[in-house]
């Protein structure tokens, strides 16, 4: 039965990484719908969200049946409330993809992006990618140092971010407020996007160590 309980464990954590991969596949083909104007590949992106949803769900009645049928305790218990949060975080993962395709769409066949925040877009996209990427090795392997990296990695994107500002607030900007707008989202898009991959991260950290990331000794579960 203990053995049979681990699998069932094992098998959560393939879950939580197929829903990392979806939703780096989405963020890529986002960004590039984005970045070409390439309505078709908006339309598979928002079309394809569905099924992120449904993983979603799927991960859940999982985690619910083994909290129901097992009673699971200590990192056994931590592993499969932790898998709850993640799959919510990866869900929320696969809207931001969803809501970048769907402004690529929206100003079809203009282009989203002026040709002088394109770049920053390009690698804010690529390191979303990386980070969802990352995160799943980290659900399966349940390395805590590479958990770690991840915020490296985030702060790279807070930095992409914060310069996006820049560039807008420039007195040189001349594309006027409506493109002002939507840069300004779409750079929210990636920025929270980074965030809840490295918060699936800190999920996994919690269930090697029993704390969160920059929790006190007193917070230990």
């Amino acid at each position: 039965m203990r053995e049979a309980y681990r699998v069932e464990l094992d098998e959560l954590a393939v879950e939580l990484a197929g829903m990392c991969s979806m939703v780096a596949t989405a963020m890529e083909s986002a960004t590039r719908a984005l970045l070409d104007a390439d309505l078709g590949l908006a339309e598979q992106v928002i079309g394809d969200d569905v099924k992120v949803d449904d993983a979603r769900s799927a991960c859940e009645e999982h985690a619910y049946a083994l909290l129901a049928l097992q009673a699971p305790v200590a990192t056994d218990l931590r592993t499969v409330l932790a898998a709850i949060h993640a799959a919510e975080s990866l869900e929320r993962m696969g809207d931001l993809a969803l809501h970048v395709a769907k402004a690529a769409r929206r100003r079809h066949p203009q282009p989203v992006l002026p040709e002088q925040v394109a770049p920053l877009f390009r690698e804010m996209g690529r390191v979303a990618v990386e980070l969802a990427r990352k995160a799943e090795q980290v659900i399966l392997t349940k390395d805590v140092d590479q958990a770690h990296a991840l915020e490296d990695a985030d702060d790279e994107i807070d930095d992409l971010h914060r310069h996006l500002f820049t560039v807008i607030m420039d007195k040189d900007w001349s594309n006027g407020v409506a493109a002002a707008v939507d840069v300004t989202l779409l750079g929210r898009f990636y920025e929270r996007f980074a965030d809840h991959a490295v918060s699936v991260a800190k999920r996994v950290v919690f269930v090697v160590t029993g704390r969160m990331p920059g929790a006190s000794h007193d917070e230990v579960v």
